[in-house]
């Protein structure tokens, strides 16, 4: 039997030292692992361990994972236990869209094994989960930029976008959510007054109507009068409200606004000509004066 004087395992750059271990008769040693994964070392995501023992004569024999006997059982399998991380970039959770076909962008990084997008998931509500390959990716710093636009326009209110995926070792990252509200519709707006293209003697009206909007509630209101801001205006919880405004003497151009939470608009213009100089009669002429009794007579009269 050949006097073994040293065993050393060579492990990732790292040489370690066996001992013998009399009650088993093989040399040991217990090591420390690699501290990163082996997914990427190779295709078959393996740290090549190679053994090599020298006997007293200075005589040694290597052996490593490309050995056609001993070469399986030296290919050390690493597994990380950190999770990759999901960040959904865009729509933000909490915002209001008025684009129906909005772009969601979602990014998964993973510093370690890398990535697994097979194992991509996007959902959004409950609908059929989004793969990889339906978004274009574009690589960044330890993972990607995924982005992917709805091919189904999505409904007016809330939506979830759920989104799942696990590194190369298995590891599952924490689900990341995002709710937003989607609104491509106007409020409703109804002005009952002033009418449009009506007179008044009074320097002041009253407009008055309702306003509502079942998505993006609540409504805010602007009133101007030939650009002039009639300053803030009160919706009632119903949507009703009534606001004093001033005129100008003249023709008045009175324009209410209507905005929902997602910036959604609706106007209605009203024209509402004011005049409070009441007319002059100047003449008043009797013709003929004096008339036959039963007979017709013209009267003439001259206003300004």
């Amino acid at each position: 039997m050949p006097n073994i004087s040293k065993v050393t395992a060579l492990i990732n750059g790292q040489s370690q030292t066996l001992t013998y271990n009399g009650d088993t008769g093989k040399y040991e040693a217990v090591i420390t692992a690699p501290s990163k994964s082996s997914w990427t070392i190779n295709d078959e995501h393996y740290y090549d361990v190679s053994v090599t023992a020298t006997d007293s004569a200075n005589n040694s024999t290597t052996v490593s994972a490309s050995d056609p006997t001993l070469g399986e059982s030296l290919k050390l399998v690493v597994k990380e236990k950190v999770a990759p991380v999901i960040s959904i970039a865009s729509p933000a959770g909490g915002a209001t869209l008025t684009n129906n076909t909005p772009q969601i962008t979602v990014e998964v990084t993973d510093d370690d094994s890398g990535v697994n997008t097979e194992s991509f998931s996007l959902v959004i509500d409950s609908d059929a989960a989004v793969k990889w390959v339906a978004g274009s990716p574009v690589t960044i710093s330890n993972g990607y930029r995924w982005t992917y636009t709805p091919t189904t326009p999505l409904s007016d209110g809330s939506h979830t976008i759920k989104v799942n995926v696990s590194d190369n070792d298995g590891n599952k990252a924490t689900q990341k959510t995002a709710t937003v509200k989607v609104d491509t519709t106007p409020p409703v707006l109804d002005v009952t007054a002033p009418a449009d293209d009506s007179w008044t003697n009074e320097l002041t009206g009253t407009v008055t109507g309702t306003t509502n909007d079942v998505t993006s509630s609540p409504v805010t209101l602007t009133i101007t009068v030939n650009g002039d801001d009639q300053g803030a205006v009160t919706v009632q919880e119903n949507g009703s409200f009534s606001h004093e405004i001033t005129y100008t003497q003249g023709d008045n151009e009175v324009v209410i606004k209507a905005t929902d939470a997602a910036g959604k608009e609706s106007t209605v213009t009203r024209k509402v000509h004011c005049n409070t100089v009441a007319p002059k009669i100047v003449s008043v002429t009797l013709t003929p004066n004096p008339v036959d009794a039963g007979k017709t007579y013209t009267i003439s009269v001259e206003v300004e």
